[in-house]
């Protein structure tokens, strides 16, 4: 009479814990459900794919309910492919690249700023030259798709010197620019953040004769925009709190790069392989300098726009995209 209600006990209590672990194991999966976001990124020792390292590292993306999905590519044509196919929804790119996007059919929505122009320099060994001026007859290295062949191209005009006629271009990426130089087949080489850094702790003698921050405040009065960040109007409508999410999971990333920098260095030593002190060496330079605004903002749609209206008047685009390129809530 005792032995069969102490086993009824037993199984009781063993059917409900597992029905308890069932239901655990059932709810757990969807309470931690949140909506995802998918990125381009780049497999590149470049700081694009830092933001988004930063961000997952610090669990930035779930503190503002959503889960980062970072796709990276090898090469930059790629990575901007993605994005106007769809295979991704957002990326920090060029604004007068994104223009183009815009202009070819891509839903572009830009709802942010990114990096300044300060990390776009360009590099000499030649004592003699001292500006972007003194390379007349001579040649730069720069990769032409790039916004930075852009922003160069329209600061020189803005001082009455062709970029392509007056100097003469050679094509090439980053670090082929930075060879081109190093063996002397090239006055004169265009290089971003983190290469820069590398390139002054390695070659100390090296000057650097142009910024592109203060190349475009000398003859715009305002800060340009190396990076910007855009978002596709699909995704927008799918998930309409997606932008103010982002944007705040990426001023948390801008904190922590100025206030923590020593763990996002060691963030890009784990992540990018970049080596010890290269972060931190770009940010105290003030080269390296991410600045989350919201594009809405009346003072940075109109820096962003400008850039654009500088793009067409230089030749690049045949007109400007319409109001919509820029998002607003």
């Amino acid at each position: 009479m005792l032995f069969l209600p102490m086993m009824s006990r037993r199984r009781i209590a063993t059917l409900a814990a597992a029905l308890a672990f069932t239901v655990a194991g059932m709810a757990t999966p969807h309470a931690q459900q949140l909506p995802k976001i998918t990125v381009s990124s780049l497999t590149l020792p470049v700081f694009n794919p830092l933001v988004w390292n930063i961000m997952k590292a610090q669990g930035f993306d779930k503190k503002h309910g959503f889960e980062l999905d970072a796709k990276a590519y090898p090469s930059i044509s790629a990575f901007y492919a993605a994005f106007a196919t769809g295979e991704t929804e957002v990326l920090i790119g060029g604004p007068t690249i994104l223009q183009k996007l815009y202009q070819e059919g891509v839903p572009v929505r830009i709802i942010a700023t990114g990096f300044t122009l300060a990390d776009l320099v360009i590099f000499t060994k030649d004592d003699k030259i001292k500006s972007l001026a003194d390379l007349k007859g001579k040649q730069l290295a720069v990769d032409m798709g790039g916004s930075q062949f852009q922003v160069t191209k329209m600061y020189l005009a803005a001082k009455g010197i062709d970029l392509g006629k007056d100097i003469t271009v050679v094509n090439a990426n980053f670090a082929v620019a930075r060879a081109q130089l190093e063996a002397d087949r090239v006055e004169a080489a265009l290089v971003i953040e983190p290469l820069a850094s590398i390139i002054m702790k390695q070659n100390p003698s090296w000057k650097i004769i142009f910024n592109g921050a203060a190349g475009w405040k000398e003859i715009t009065g305002q800060d340009g925009w190396e990076i910007v960040t855009a978002m596709r109007a699909d995704a927008i409508a799918k998930n309409p709190n997606a932008p103010k999410m982002l944007l705040a999971a990426l001023q948390d990333v801008a904190k922590f790069i100025t206030s923590n920098t020593d763990d996002a260095d060691k963030i890009a030593n784990e992540t990018l392989k970049l080596p010890p002190g290269i972060l931190k060496a770009a940010v105290e330079s003030k080269r390296l300098n991410m600045i989350i605004q919201p594009a809405w903002d009346p003072a940075t749609r109109k820096s962003i726009t400008d850039m654009m209206e500088r793009a067409v008047k230089a030749g690049f685009y045949p007109a400007m995209p319409d109001a919509k390129i820029i998002y607003a809530p």
